[in-house]
């Protein structure tokens, strides 16, 4: 079973049909004189559409570098709370049954510390705000103004 259009539409149709038509054909042109004019992949429709692909792409790439980022900066906030808190617990468990602390998790805790603090100066460096030791708490403000800056 056809469709049928009004007389009006007919015309219409059959004019936006031709224009596609010729469109496409005006297309097809341009790309082989192009390929002829511009060998070597230097066609200029074609590395107008790579650009395109490849911005839609860093569009995308930072969104992930933001949620990497944050999940970084996530991971590392509740490691130190973590860590900090049971090596508290344990030297407070050690005093409490009479345990002198050897000092054996001193260098491993001061790695940590020293891990901590270069990550911190990392993101300083990018933002180049100095902190404070009330703002160290929350870096992900300065690591998202840092990616904001560099773009």
């Amino acid at each position: 079973m056809g469709h049928q259009y009004h007389q009006a539409t007919d015309g219409l149709l059959t004019l936006f049909t031709k224009a596609n038509h010729d469109l496409a054909m005006v297309h097809h042109r341009l790309e082989m004189e192009f390929q002829q004019v511009y060998p070597y992949n230097a066609n200029p429709m074609k590395l107008v559409s790579r650009i395109k692909k490849i911005q839609e792409d860093i569009s995308t790439l930072k969104g992930q570098c933001h949620e990497l980022l944050a999940a970084k900066q996530d991971l590392i906030d509740k490691a130190q709370r973590t860590l900090v808190e049971n090596r508290n617990s344990v030297q407070r468990m050690q005093t409490s049954l009479g345990i002198t602390p050897t000092g054996e998790d001193d260098a491993a805790f001061t790695n940590f510390k020293q891990v901590i603090e270069e990550w911190t100066v990392q993101v300083r460096s990018k933002t180049g705000n100095e902190m404070h030791d009330s703002d160290s708490g929350d870096l992900n403000k300065l690591l998202f103004s840092a990616i904001v800056q560099s773009n």
